[in-house]
């Protein structure tokens, strides 16, 4: 009998990435902990730009976008582990598991998609800087902003969308939320063609995005030679700070494609970890760097801890 007429109709996954390692308490913990900090992080940074018109400008525009997307990124997956590891709830609906991926898949390629934004501000603060606030007004940014969003949602649709139609064979998923390689492998066709595409569509937004993120530096590295020592110093932090962010997101995934290609074959935890430290490490850096590197942000905090000590 074929894969083809084995099929099963699935209306639910069992989650099986955490059985090989019996279910480990202690990382659930440490998760737990790591989201809600990281969702707290976020949110403080969307309360203060939105609550201070000062705060209103195309900079903090986009740092508060990279807020919400980071609280969009990390809810998409990070609870569903979490409740796997502390309440041992290892089943997803079929239809929730394919809202999932799509949530997680619009959540990634934002991430990338923010980044790249948030380095053609800086690159337009330093290349034109007289006419910087003409050019990237409010509604631009806004506008721009919602553009990149309509983008990812497109591009985010393709793996559900292949996923859907296929017939499945297997009921249990191999990873720790619903990711489209633990879902295709699921399916009773071979997934490796369905890998290839989405392969070279993730390449295309990857390469594309950390390419101009590489090439604003260069530019801004050749037009920061004119700028006075107090402007150098304040660009520089506000750097520092966009590649602290780029970082904590592309090195991850560099480290798994480098490893594969030189033949490290990586086993599953080791795989897993890397994802998960994909999802969970910039939703917590990024938020904290923009508070303590950011010196609105950060004398805003400051005002208020003053705040809270003068009424105690």
């Amino acid at each position: 009998m074929s894969l083809q007429n084995a099929s099963i109709k699935l209306t639910y996954f069992i989650i099986g990435g955490f059985d090989t390692v019996k279910r480990p308490v202690a990382v659930g913990v440490v998760m737990l902990i790591t989201y809600l900090l990281a969702v707290f992080a976020s949110l403080v940074n969307i309360i203060f730009i939105v609550s201070d018109k000062q705060l209103h400008k195309p900079m903090y525009l986009l740092i508060c976008n990279l807020a919400v997307v980071d609280i969009l990124y990390t809810s998409s997956s990070t609870p569903t582990m979490i409740g796997v590891l502390l309440a041992g709830v290892n089943t997803i609906s079929y239809v929730e598991c394919l809202i999932q991926m799509y949530v997680y898949q619009v959540g990634a390629t934002m991430e990338m998609f923010s980044l790249t934004i948030m380095a053609f501000d800086r690159l337009i603060a330093i290349i034109c800087p007289l006419q910087y606030h003409s050019y990237l007004t409010n509604i631009r940014t806004l506008v721009f902003t919602y553009i990149v969003w309509i983008v990812a949602c497109s591009f985010a649709l393709f793996p559900p969308v292949t996923v859907a139609p296929l017939p499945h064979c297997y009921s249990r998923l191999r990873y720790t939320f619903c990711d489209y390689g633990a879902v295709m492998r699921t399916t009773c066709v071979n997934p490796e063609e369905y890998f290839n595409q989405v392969a070279i569509l993730s390449f295309f937004v990857s390469f594309f995005t950390f390419t101009f993120i590489c090439l604003s530096y260069c530019l801004i590295l050749f037009f920061v030679k004119i700028l006075s020592n107090n402007d150098k110093k304040k660009m520089g932090s506000t750097l520092v700070s966009h590649l602290i962010c780029v970082s904590c997101l592309y090195c991850p995934q560099f480290v798994i494609v480098i490893l594969t290609r030189f033949g490290v074959v990586l086993t599953l935890e080791e795989r897993q970890g890397l994802l998960i430290g994909t999802i969970l490490g910039p939703s917590l850096v990024n938020p904290f760097v923009y508070c303590l590197r950011t010196k609105e942000i950060k004398s805003k905090i400051f005002k208020i801890f003053r705040k809270i000590n003068t009424a105690d």
